[in-house]
């Protein structure tokens, strides 16, 4: 599948298995690769614990299971992580026992940790607004490219691994729409304000300057919009993060409060609180699940209340 693969335990059986259910998910499911590498990860460390036990990946207990489970708690691991674990061992587990190399599934009766989902963290509008201030003060090259990515987070919501690894084409020569492939390899179409469209303008131009010098001079042409000569070939969600965390120092802001994930959040809590429905932004985010959505409505409940008892019949007459 041309995927990066983690270095195996040395000694550990059957771990061709773990291989044929990652490329099951890739090609049945859509799973991204960073899904697949954290999948990996997971089961390899599982596979390292069933070995000091005596025991293959493919054939762990139900009470190995359990103990593995205990350790992760006792070692203090975020929920988060517990979380995304157990559902590697129940897919799993499932992938065994439909593909017969199991008769039974060993994680069935296993209870999930319980999920405190964080509520996201508030960037206000005016620190959004400072920031992109600082950022449209730099007209350098590397100002510029850091300007259209912070324009296209603040202002259309992507996730870090989509805006980073952005392909050329996927920037209109006209028009206020960006094409953008998420998770599951689904593509949507995502607006561009007009202050993105001219950040992004803007970087089209300069882009050639940054781009690697080929042996006769002249600028070796990337498929990437944001392109580097990094391993990926285009800049990596660390770099922008660096960027950002410099820019926020820079614009007098806390570093700390500002991440690439803080401002998908800004984007979502802005439109809401200022009246966009959930189903625009549920397609705009590219959530496969409105549920995922709704998190941010705890950020409206004041607008939402102020609809209610403007626009309900009977909140009018008790008025």
């Amino acid at each position: 599948m041309g995927r990066p693969r983690a270095a195996a335990p040395q000694g550990l059986a059957g771990l061709h298995h773990l291989e044929t259910f990652l490329e099951m998910l890739s090609a049945e499911r859509g799973a991204a690769k960073n899904t697949l590498d954290a999948y990996r990860r997971d089961l390899l460390d599982l596979a390292g614990f069933l070995k000091r036990r005596g025991r293959m990946l493919t054939d762990a207990a139900e009470g190995d299971l359990t103990a593995y489970l205990a350790q992760m708690e006792q070692a203090g691991m975020a929920r988060t992580t517990a979380q995304r674990r157990l559902s590697a061992i129940k897919q799993f587990c499932k992938f065994l026992l439909a593909d017969n190399v199991r008769t039974d599934d060993p994680s069935s009766t296993l209870d999930a940790p319980k999920r405190a989902r964080p509520l996201p963290k508030i960037v206000a509008e005016d620190d959004v607004g400072r920031l992109l201030a600082f950022a449209r003060a730099d007209t350098s090259p590397r100002g510029l490219r850091f300007r259209a990515q912070l324009e296209l987070a603040c202002g259309s919501g992507l996730r870090v691994s989509e805006l980073v690894g952005l392909p050329l084409s996927a920037a209109p020569r006209t028009g206020r729409m960006l094409f953008v492939r998420g998770k599951g390899d689904k593509e949507r179409m995502v607006p561009m304000s007009a202050e993105a469209r001219l950040a992004l303008d803007d970087w089209l131009a300069a882009r050639p300057l940054l781009l690697k010098q080929g042996p006769n001079g002249r600028p070796i042409e990337s498929r990437f919009l944001f392109p580097s000569s990094a391993k990926l070939g285009h800049r990596t969600r660390q770099q922008f993060a660096l960027d950002l965390k410099d820019a926020a120092l820079q614009a007098g802001l806390d570093p700390t409060r500002l991440s690439p994930h803080a401002l998908r959040h800004a984007f979502a809590t802005h439109l809401l609180s200022r009246g966009a429905d959930l189903r625009s932004l549920q397609t705009m985010l590219g959530h496969a699940d409105i549920a995922t959505t709704q998190i941010y409505t705890h950020v409206v409940e004041d607008r939402l209340r102020d609809t209610v008892e403007q626009a309900h019949p009977l909140a009018r007459r008790r008025a």
